[in-house]
């Protein structure tokens, strides 16, 4: 067990912990924020108390992710200044600045207004909480774009050139808009919507099985898949987006994600491996499942390759992602999880074109209900996935290119990094089953269909089942 005596080691075990957790709580309030603020706007549109009740009850969730996501990202920010201060120093005059706009303009905006959301329902204007839940949805995928940027100018560095280690920046602009910037923003975008799509389809499926209100879940359940037809196999085309970048810019992490050795030529068909046993003593794989011709198809939706996909071994060892069985079937995973969402997607959409998905009916569709259940988690799996892919394969690099990863850590007693580490560690199992608990706490007990509704006398809704009518609202026509 070397590894507890090496410093760049344990703060990287200590980075990867603390992102990993931190990654799942930001990932729901991004997607969910956009669901708030469209069942919100159907509520002004209509006024139909289901949508206002909808708006209430997954607000809940969105608090409890906000909070969790609140405490765990802390540690992250100040790992940089401790953990990674020779990196900070270097990358500073860009790097600092992205991530202070992410704090001071993005948080800062979700957290101004979260109050208004959350408290200000009888106390605000309607459209005044309306707007207040539009900025808190913009703050929450404010803070993806920055955070995207950041991330992305780390894997094609841009905008300045480095002048004795550190980075000076010529053009702040082209350091933003850098060549990973743009398709990595819409791939994480619709990553965040698509896995909070899938969380509110499951838990509204779970509520249907157990016969717990089916018709007003059964709209939420609805608005769902009806955003996720679209989602869904968008985010499959921008993630060949994301591979093709890779593919031309950089070259070792696309040998480790196909955990390929051997150089594949252009202008000839190229086999895609399918399942491997990557071996980096022997730099082979032990064995291996390929698709016949189909690596051209995957990257450039043709058989020939026009560029040569570069083995690993065109790079010196030093050069290349050491972990490259974690990559490969990371990236497998990801898309695997990427397609299977899409199938259900497709599946549940023909049963709605059947008529299956009435309010009187989905309750029978159990399979299918079952299918969103198992579905609500795999979108984390995915996201986690894929940056796992984004930052490992980076490896041996923090700046791709231009600074290592070894040369980037803090020279930090190793003992103390691994008490912080086991500190995190033990931090963080107690935030997950809290979350966990507290989550399924709000989940058990439903969502509450006695509160006032404002603009309607600040009465309760008389006892009728959801998605039905009180007698004093159904229309003229039907009281006459």
């Amino acid at each position: 067990m070397h590894f507890l005596s090496d410093t760049v080691v344990l703060s990287r075990m200590q980075f990867a912990l603390t992102a990993i957790f931190h990654m799942i709580w930001p990932v729901l309030t991004t997607g969910l924020g956009i669901y708030l603020v469209l069942v919100e706007a159907l509520w002004l549109k209509t006024r139909n108390p289901d949508y206002y009740y909808h708006a209430r009850f997954w607000s809940k969730l969105y608090v409890l992710n906000f909070g969790i996501g609140v405490a765990s990202g802390i540690p992250m920010g100040f790992q940089f200044g401790t953990n990674w201060a020779p990196f900070s120093e270097a990358v500073g005059n860009f790097f600092g600045s992205i991530i202070g706009f992410e704090a001071s303009w993005a948080f800062m905006l979700e957290a101004a207004f979260l109050g208004i959301m959350v408290f200000g329902w009888e106390r605000v204007n309607p459209i005044i909480h309306f707007v207040a839940t539009i900025l808190v949805a913009f703050g929450a995928n404010l803070s993806t774009f920055w955070i995207l940027t950041a991330n992305s100018w780390m894997q094609t560095p841009a905008g300045g050139q480095f002048t004795d280690g550190i980075f000076i920046v010529n053009d702040y602009f082209q350091a933003i808009f850098n060549p990973f910037m743009a398709v990595s923003i819409a791939h994480m975008f619709l990553a965040t919507l698509e896995t909070s799509l899938f969380v509110i389809g499951g838990i509204s499926a779970w509520y249907i099985l157990n016969q717990r209100h089916p018709a007003f879940f059964a709209k939420a359940f609805k608005i769902a898949l009806a955003t996720a037809i679209a989602v869904a196999p968008l985010q499959i085309y921008v993630g060949h987006l994301s591979g093709e970048q890779v593919y031309r810019q950089q070259p070792t992490k696309m040998a480790a994600m196909e955990a390929l050795w051997e150089t594949q030529p252009a202008g000839q068909p190229a086999d895609w491996s399918l399942v491997a046993l990557p071996n980096k003593q022997t730099e082979t794989n032990d064995w291996e499942i390929k698709v016949p011709n189909a690596l051209g198809y995957i990257l450039e939706l043709k058989p020939n390759l026009s560029e040569p996909v570069q083995g690993l071994k065109e790079f010196p060892p030093e050069d290349r992602p050491s972990m490259v069985g974690l990559v490969y079937y990371s990236f497998r995973l990801m898309i695997a999880i990427g397609f299977f969402l899409a199938g259900l997607m497709l599946l549940t959409t023909l049963q709605w074109l059947r008529g299956q998905l009435a309010a009187e009916t989905i309750a029978a569709q159990r399979w299918l209900m079952r299918g969103w259940i198992f579905a609500a988690p795999l979108g984390y799996i995915a996201v986690e996935s894929g940056w796992i892919v984004r930052c490992v394969g980076r490896q041996p690099w923090v700046v791709y290119g231009q600074i290592r990863t070894v040369d980037a850590a803090s020279n930090l007693p190793p003992g103390d990094v691994l008490t912080t580490l086991v500190g995190f560690a033990t931090t963080y199992t107690i935030l997950f089953f809290g979350a966990i608990y507290f989550g399924s706490r709000i989940i058990r007990r439903g969502p509450r269909l006695d509160l006032p509704i404002p603009g309607i006398e600040d009465k309760p809704a008389v006892n009728t089942e959801p998605g039905q009518f009180s007698p004093d609202e159904r229309p003229v026509e039907a009281q006459q």
